[in-house]
């Protein structure tokens, strides 16, 4: 029998850890998207945890932007950015305030709501494709800048909020270096997902892009 998902939300206290810690801990988490049309339900499987000062592959590696302010503000808030001028990834803020560090979004299960995901990624040929990447799953959640800095532990009504879900097995964890990470970032084994899930985005090494001539 399976067990029903806990749908209590995740105190604050929660992102207040290590990113290291919080990263696999998100897995088989809930994350609730509150949309005008309705609410979408996904089921982490996929995530890349970015330590900040300490991590050359972090936005906040070399200091505080007005791009990543979000990443140094207090843990449990959302940080959005824009990447490649087509498409958003989504970060949950965790660690002391001030810290910066952040978990990416790469991957994960709609459960509730796949009618609205599918209007908004009509290119995914099934279901376990509407959520596999980060940018799929920014698109699919109606992820965008607007929601930079949104609070997913506040009280009340919240347009992002991550519930406690079921928590995979640490035997179920597998981790590797993170997708697309240049340099001394790119061999931290940073990336964790969920063992044989069907919604985890498959691996690739950081590929230098190429100047127009």
């Amino acid at each position: 029998m399976i067990a029903t998902p806990d749908r209590t939300p995740l105190p604050r206290e929660f992102f207040d850890r290590p990113v290291l810690e919080v990263a696999p801990d998100l897995l088989g988490r809930l994350l609730v998207r509150t949309t005008p049309d309705g609410p979408i339900t996904l089921r982490l499987t996929e995530v890349e945890a970015y330590d900040g000062p300490n991590d050359p592959g972090s936005h906040a590696y070399r200091g505080r932007t007005a791009r990543n302010d979000v990443m140094f503000g207090p843990p449990g808030h959302v940080y959005v950015y824009f990447t490649y001028g087509m498409w958003h990834c989504m970060n949950l803020v965790c660690g002391p305030d001030g810290t910066a560090s952040a978990v990416l979004l790469r991957a994960g299960e709609i459960v509730e709501g796949a009618e609205l995901a599918r209007k908004r990624r009509i290119s995914a040929r099934n279901d376990k494709e509407l959520a596999k990447g980060p940018a799929r799953l920014a698109t699919a959640l109606d992820v965008a800048r607007p929601l930079d800095g949104t609070d997913a532990c506040a009280a009340g009504e919240t347009q992002l909020r991550v519930l406690a879900g079921t928590p995979v097995t640490p035997d179920q964890v597998r981790n590797g270096p993170r997708t697309g990470v240049s340099g001394e970032g790119g061999v931290h084994p940073w990336r964790f997902w969920v063992a044989n899930d069907p919604t985890v985005s498959p691996y690739r090494a950081h590929t230098p892009r190429r100047r127009s001539s």
